[in-house]
């Protein structure tokens, strides 16, 4: 089933302007290039806020659950999650998702500019039939394979399997088609706003400013996040910040007060008190932890 779209930023006619923010990077820091295979309980290692923060990547990547339940978080929507749901999250896109004991599963990351052909919009599949879930096991076990290969031509040998699983997705989604909702029009706003969000929360601008840039009232503009995601427009707002205040804290040793500023925060003391309500430490002491 297609879960939603959202529209593209050239669609914010009274956007303000302001630097484009980096989505989040992985890996011990490291910028994505490649493809790669990581199994969801070990993306969930080193704490909760790993997974279930709000974050974007700057590559698309597949969520394929084999086990567990739970909810997930997509351009401001929650939708629950099962067994055998392949969720596309393209580049760019802002999520988070609960990720418990009895989850598992495989998340890829296709690599910046991979050149595969992928749907442009975010996609969540309940692959219902055997065969297709047979089908797609067998995929992504190709592409583990390949990726931990040493052979000759390994790489190339993955790429035509990510191909392949770019041709399985196309499939599935027209044969899903006819079944995908239309969105709401709180769903449409909460997928602008956190497109918005995504472009500018570096910048220190609030609710207030980015309702305004949307043509909306901050309360309207609250009112909609939380039918669509059960959470204010400010507290995705503060989580998404602050998920990326985490990992710069975890992932790279820059100064606490370059943290602070990077992220548009008025002061160091102000970027701590906030840091400590949200995570219940303060920066020091979550850098210290990790």
């Amino acid at each position: 089933m297609k879960l939603f779209s959202t529209p593209p930023l050239s669609q914010f006619a009274k956007a303000k302007p302001g630097p484009v923010a980096q989505p989040a990077r992985l890996e011990g820091g490291a910028e994505p290039s490649a493809a790669r295979l990581i199994p969801i309980q070990r993306l969930a290692q080193g704490g909760r806020w790993r997974v279930e923060a709000m974050r974007a990547h700057s590559e698309p990547c597949l969520l394929w659950f084999t086990r567990g339940q739970g909810r997930i978080t997509i351009g401001g929507v929650t939708r629950g999650y099962g067994p055998h749901n392949a969720i596309l999250i393209p580049a760019g896109v802002m999520h988070g998702f609960e990720a418990g004991p009895q989850t598992h599963g495989m998340v890829l990351f296709f690599g910046r500019n991979s050149g595969i052909d992928l749907p442009m919009t975010v996609q969540h599949l309940r692959i219902r039939e055997a065969s297709k879930q047979a089908e797609l096991s067998a995929i992504f076990e190709a592409i583990q394979r390949e990726l931990g290969s040493d052979k000759a031509n390994a790489a190339r040998a993955a790429q035509h399997h990510l191909g392949l699983l770019g041709v399985w997705l196309e499939r599935q989604v027209e044969a899903a088609s006819d079944e995908a909702p239309r969105p709401t029009a709180s769903k449409r706003l909460a997928a602008r706003f956190t497109q918005l969000l995504e472009r500018d929360f570096r910048t220190g601008l609030g609710v207030a400013d980015l309702a305004e840039s949307l043509g909306v009232t901050p309360t309207h503009l609250s009112r909609a996040c939380r039918e669509t995601c059960g959470r204010s427009a400010s507290d995705l707002l503060q989580d998404r910040r602050l998920f990326e205040a985490r990992r710069l804290l975890a992932d790279t040793e820059l100064p606490i007060k370059e943290i602070s500023r990077s992220l548009g925060f008025t002061s160091p003391a102000y970027f701590s008190r906030a840091f400590q309500h949200r995570a219940g430490k303060t920066p020091s002491a979550f850098r210290r932890a990790g």
